[in-house]
């Protein structure tokens, strides 16, 4: 969403610099007619850029990152989108629903972490945990566990395997459920400050509705 808004942004103010450099060239200037629309249309591509290198440059600062970092974290989460492509895929062959509801329900949480870091890149580094290890391992379980259970025929030690696996995946959606408490820890801590910060308030004015009453 925030990316098509940018779009139409850039869109929104490079039109109006088109039509009025096209105008200005065809009638003020009077250049020819394919002229005067080369000119207005590399006004109107200058404009684009431009305004696209403000939104970039704001972006960065508002979470407060270097060009070098984003580059950084913009690469790493592209990695990690590729992964989790990878676990959706491997969930699509697996039948057994109570693994499967265990399983969407840690992609979803997953799927949450990396769409709050590629909306506030900055949260990147309280997740690294997740995006090197626990994402690894979760995609990894998915996949082994995608492969044995589609054999037609499983072996004592294969079942067992795979209980092993369903246990381990249960513990690793706890894992990363902590990984976005982490990650949100922030957001999580000002909220709470602003509900203690308004029940104060609250009693205070019972207090004086109190006092004034007597």
């Amino acid at each position: 969403m925030y990316k098509f808004l940018t779009v139409m942004a850039r869109i929104f103010l490079a039109f109006p610099v088109m039509v009025t450099i096209w105008l200005v060239s065809f009638f003020a200037i009077d250049l020819s007619y394919w002229n005067a629309s080369l000119i207005a249309m590399a006004g109107a591509g200058i404009t684009y850029w431009l305004v696209s290198v403000v939104i970039y440059f704001r972006f960065l600062k508002k979470n407060q990152l270097t060009i070098k970092d984003y580059r950084y974290i913009r690469r790493n989460l592209q990695e990690a989108k590729q992964k989790i492509r990878r676990m959706q895929k491997a969930l699509m062959s697996i039948r057994q629903m109570a693994f499967l509801k265990e399983s969407f329900d840690l992609l979803r949480i997953i799927r949450k972490i990396y769409q709050v870091t590629k909306k506030e890149p900055r949260r990147f580094y309280q997740g690294e945990e997740f995006y090197f290890s626990h994402l690894d391992s979760a995609v990894e379980l998915t996949e082994k566990y995608a492969l044995l259970s589609t054999q037609p025929k499983k072996s004592s030690e294969m079942e067992l395997v795979l209980q092993e696996t369903r246990h381990t995946i249960k513990v690793m959606k706890t894992t990363i459920e902590k990984d976005l408490y982490h990650i949100l820890s922030d957001d999580i801590e000002q909220l709470q400050f602003e509900v203690d910060f308004a029940n104060h308030t609250s009693k205070r004015k019972e207090r004086l509705d109190y006092d004034d009453q007597q």
